[in-house]
């Protein structure tokens, strides 16, 4: 089922963000910084993001650290034999993993069953389709069992075509990343440096870690988040449950927090630790419960994620800070500006 946010928007190709901040001459904590709150929107710098937070916030932030997950290989076919790139989205729980053919910047449909692509040291098997109806995503076996160590051995970061070269794996990392999973950075994330983590938590900011293994960000228009890996520590959920109920505020770094730990939350409002899959969609039928406000990247037209940042704040606001984000020429996409977007 499709799905349509009420943020609308028009994206100027200029406002791509086709490389990191660092190749513009800038430090990962020096992007530009907007603060939605109500109908006030701020703008300023992210390395001064704790003016606006207090003592007692607690920063939820994905440990999920990024794979090198794209290979090249050939696709055979009956057809004959056709170059392709293998986006690795998912690892499923029996060993398969959810694949992306992809080329000239573009998904391949025309798959089917038994298909293989020949890779580095090995051939990667189709299976059948991971969704019904659509030939987009399919379920495949890897050419190896360690399909993480081979990427680290074969792969390259995903990048899509407003990216016009390939940049070092290291620069898909956020300071928090320490368990491979994500096809695609958790980027919400990265602006924060070390030395703004200290100054954070030396300011009476918390910080706990969640987990939530991305897939590839690459589906049609409109359509919701597939299932996704997660992870919510017992700590984790103690620490929420007690800022809650101390009158903190809960900040999810990122969509993929906020999926995670309100994948948790119970009637009451209380979360619970868990892990598993998730198939959480926030939205008007199921507003988020547990997040008083997350930091954000800028997200494409069209994109479910905005329906979630709607699910938090109210679609107003989100249409407001997006506008005031255009206007001020912020850089969309994983190595552009952010917001900082809270419940008035």
């Amino acid at each position: 089922m499709k799905v349509h946010p009420q943020t609308r928007f028009t994206l100027p190709d200029e406002l791509n963000a086709v490389e990191p901040p660092e190749a513009r001459g800038l430090a990962r904590d020096q992007v530009k910084l907007l603060v939605a709150e109500g109908s006030t929107v701020r703008h300023t710098r992210f390395d001064r993001i704790g003016e606006h937070l207090r003592p007692g916030d607690l920063l939820l932030v994905n440990t999920s650290g990024t794979l090198a997950a794209a290979v090249d290989g050939s696709w055979i076919t009956g057809a004959g034999v056709a170059p392709v790139v293998v986006h690795f989205s998912t690892a499923l729980d029996d060993g398969t993993w959810v694949v992306e053919l992809r080329s000239g910047g573009s998904p391949m449909l025309g798959g089917a069953s038994g298909d293989e692509v020949e890779l580095p040291d090995g051939v990667l098997r189709l299976l059948a389709p991971y969704q019904e109806g659509s030939t987009r995503l399919w379920r495949a076996q890897p050419p190896v069992s360690d399909v993480v160590g081979y990427l680290r051995k074969h792969g390259r970061p995903i990048t899509y075509k407003y990216v016009d070269r390939q940049w070092p794996l290291g620069l898909y990392q956020t300071v928090f990343a320490n368990q491979p999973g994500s096809a695609e950075m958790p980027s919400a994330g990265r602006p924060f440096s070390f030395e703004l983590v200290s100054q954070l938590a030396a300011a009476g900011v918390l910080i706990a870690p969640i987990l939530l293994h991305c897939g590839v960000s690459s589906l049609e228009s409109h359509e919701p988040p597939l299932p996704e890996r997660y992870a919510v520590p017992e700590h984790t959920a103690r620490l929420v449950n007690w800022v809650k109920a101390n009158g903190g505020r809960v900040i999810a770094v990122g969509t993929t927090a906020v999926r995670a730990i309100e994948s948790t939350a119970l009637p009451s409002g209380a979360v619970l630790a868990s892990s598993g899959w998730t198939d959480l969609v926030l939205g008007p039928d199921r507003p988020a419960s547990v997040v008083d406000g997350l930091i954000t990247g800028m997200h494409a037209p069209e994109a479910s994620h905005l329906l979630l940042l709607e699910s938090v704040v109210g679609g107003a606001v989100v249409q407001q800070a997006y506008d005031a984000a255009l206007e001020q020429h912020y850089l969309w996409h994983e190595f552009g500006d952010v917001c900082l977007i809270l419940r008035h």
